[in-house]
């Protein structure tokens, strides 16, 4: 579709990774990254705005996730390189996009880095009431830095078990439940809980529409599969596998199991305390030791989620830096192909983390999801509003025949903008995410001001010599 002045140029500046992760570790991180967090405990507080409705709102997730990785696999087959959906800005949008979606996407999974181990301290608690939360969060960063800090390929193998751990359990939870539900000896487990307490819909419509802000944060890490294709051993191959197998496992594995969880515990109760809404399921049935062996795989799920975030924010880094958007220091590779600068800059949301959840103990959770959705919504808006320009880049420029195309263009990717766009904005008037906006927006015109007053010029440099090379 492009020559070496085109988009190849933007894909050569960023050799030097390392080709290592294969199909299977491509699928496991696709779906690994986004069982996180946001199933395990953010259900609990959108189950509290939508009632059993909450079932309609990750229905909305799940549609616009679906559409958001369609779009992006058709470009990532296409380009597979780790500057991946901010790449793809760059050059069918405009430099300046290019820099804010990397920028505000990298700030938003920095934030969400520190959403997963603020909740990693919650969930210790339940082992642990006495030990300080801000000790987990020093430990288990630790360990986790040092498997992204190894090679690609040693956390390629760590993700692919922790989210082996994460679907083994699901799956198990699944069966549970529906034995529960559907067994006929325990009446007290059933789809009556869907209409008492106030009904499908005890918050009207709107508590439905603002749970979807929470359903897209727990879909929040699917898109990491386009930055890992920079580092895949086969990447069309991966992408395509691991775009067919993640949506039906993620409507499976989120639509399933609250659908069981609200039958077996009312939606009043479930999560109720801040804790996460699958162990009030286990303390409901009683089976011994049950609760504390879930507990554990969210632990797991939340140390899944942090090392995939950790990974692709050091990605995103380092391709700002190959761009010549921050210091070449973040762009150095070591002898593994790792960009270290990049890591340790990235892990500044751990820090952030640990200092909130000092300040604010028991706001912390939901205070970090305010602030790091902001630029999460914005680069999955961003998303398709690119994909819409390189579709019409594409037909323009008598492009080939692309070898993944997303279906129902422009119709579904103009769908999908626009629901973004709603969301986003939805966000204004929701208390628990007032300050989405009031930190995303002078954030993202303090990105445009450094971009016009510092960082053009570099970028037009690195364009130059990557032209010549």
């Amino acid at each position: 579709m492009t020559n070496k002045t085109g988009f190849a140029a933007i894909a050569a500046r960023e050799q030097g990774l390392k080709r290592q992760l294969t199909s299977a570790q491509m699928s496991m991180i696709a779906i690994g990254g986004a069982i996180g967090t946001g199933l395990f405990m953010g259900s609990s507080f959108a189950i509290g705005f939508a009632g059993p409705g909450v079932l309609i709102s990750y229905a909305i997730g799940a549609l616009i996730a679906l559409l958001l990785m369609g779009c992006l696999a058709e470009m990532t087959v296409a380009h597979p390189t780790s500057g991946s959906f901010g790449a793809y800005a760059e050059y069918y949008v405009g430099p300046l996009a290019g820099f804010l979606v990397r920028y505000a996407y990298w700030a938003a999974i920095v934030l969400a880095v520190g959403t997963e181990v603020t909740a990693i301290a919650l969930y210790m608690k339940y082992w642990f009431p006495d030990v300080a939360g801000w000790i987990w969060i020093l430990l288990f960063s630790a360990a986790l830095i040092l498997s992204n800090a190894i090679s690609v390929k040693a956390f390629g193998h760590f993700e692919y078990w922790f989210s082996a751990i994460k679907i083994s359990a699901i799956l198990a939870f699944i069966l549970l439940g529906a034995w529960l539900v559907f067994g006929g000896s325990h009446p007290e487990y059933g789809f009556q809980h869907y209409v008492e307490h106030g009904g499908f819909l005890p918050n009207g419509l709107s508590g439905v529409w603002i749970a979807v802000i929470i359903a897209i944060f727990s879909y929040l890490s699917i898109e990491m599969i386009a930055v890992a294709a920079g580092e895949a051993e086969e990447p069309e191959k991966a992408v395509k596998q691991a775009f067919r197998v993640t949506m039906v496992r993620l409507v499976v594995f989120y639509l399933l199991t609250l659908t069981l969880i609200l039958a077996m515990v009312p939606w009043n109760q479930a999560g109720q305390g801040g804790q996460s809404p699958f162990v009030s399921v286990m303390q409901q049935v009683g089976i011994p030791g049950a609760t504390g062996l879930i507990n554990f795989v969210i632990l797991v799920a939340a140390l899944s989620a942090m090392n995939s975030q950790l990974y692709t924010t050091t990605r995103m880094m380092f391709s700002l830096s190959r761009a010549g958007y921050a210091p070449k220091a973040m762009g150095r590779l070591s002898s593994a192909g790792v960009p270290l600068n990049a890591l340790a800059l990235s892990c500044s949301g751990v820090a952030l983390a640990t200092l909130v959840h000092l300040a604010f103990p028991e706001q912390s959770f939901m205070l970090m999801i305010a602030l790091s959705i902001f630029g999460a919504l914005f680069a999955w808006m961003m998303i398709f509003f690119t994909h819409y320009r390189f579709r019409r880049y594409n037909e323009r420029n008598g492009g080939g025949r692309l070898a993944f195309r997303m279906w129902g263009f422009p119709g579904l990717t103009l769908l999908g903008l626009a629901l973004m766009v709603a969301i986003l904005l939805t966000t204004a008037f929701v208390p628990a995410f007032r300050m989405t906006l009031v930190f995303g927006v002078p954030f993202l015109a303090l990105l445009a001001l450094s971009y016009r007053l510092y960082f053009r010029g570099n970028a037009q440099a690195v364009s130059a010599q990557a032209q010549e090379a």
